[in-house]
């Protein structure tokens, strides 16, 4: 047992090794100038069905945040496996301007109702509209230097392939997620899938 405000104590905080493997939001923006930005979150998740909203959470304002803002957009794309070198050659600290979708060698695509491009070779992109961007604050309502930006998804791409009988098939992505630790990352396979339907009432 630990308390946060204290430390932890250990060599890595356990926190979000503990809340995981989680999604990753692989988020594409870009400024009012039309520069792009391409970043890792894994602080990423779903939040809402109908509309469908998502959300990725950036631990001070960066370049993500501050061009979600200025032009009311961003996208999100699905992080694979045979993707993850180039996923992880974003997340690397560069200075204001850099193209990072060049800097990983990953070609865009364009999007269709909003400005900022995908991942091309993504299998999976959502087109988002900011619908709230959120400064974080703790229990004892101080404001902490994060930031909650909250996407309603306008326009879905899937590749055809994952569609199976019209079901999406999520281990055929060959999705990746967040682990851990330093470094730890982790899959998703069709061989550790299980069913278990919901109680009926």
């Amino acid at each position: 047992m630990y308390e946060p405000a204290a430390g932890h104590g250990l060599p890595h905080d356990p926190f979000n090794a503990i809340v995981g493997p989680r999604p990753i939001g692989w988020v594409g923006t870009e400024d009012k100038q039309g520069r792009r930005n391409l970043a890792p979150y894994s602080f990423f998740n779903a939040f809402n069905y109908v509309p469908p909203i998502v959300g990725f959470a950036s631990i001070g304002e960066k370049d993500s945040v501050s061009n979600a803002r200025a032009t009311g957009a961003f996208t999100w794309n699905l992080a694979t496996r045979p993707l993850a070198e180039a996923m992880n050659a974003t997340s690397v600290a560069a200075p204001h301007g850099v193209d990072e979708f060049a800097l990983a060698g990953l070609s865009t695509a364009p999007s269709r109702m909003i400005g900022p491009p995908r991942v091309a070779a993504s299998p999976v992109s959502f087109e988002c509209r900011v619908s709230q961007i959120i400064r974080l604050q703790g229990a004892d309502g101080e404001p902490v230097d994060s930031w909650l930006v909250l996407g309603e998804v306008v326009v879905v791409h899937i590749d055809e392939r994952l569609l199976v009988d019209g079901v999406y098939d999520t281990a055929a992505a060959d999705p990746i997620l967040r682990g851990g630790g330093a470094a730890d990352y982790f899959r998703i396979t069709a061989q550790e899938r299980f069913q278990m339907r919901r109680p009926s009432q």
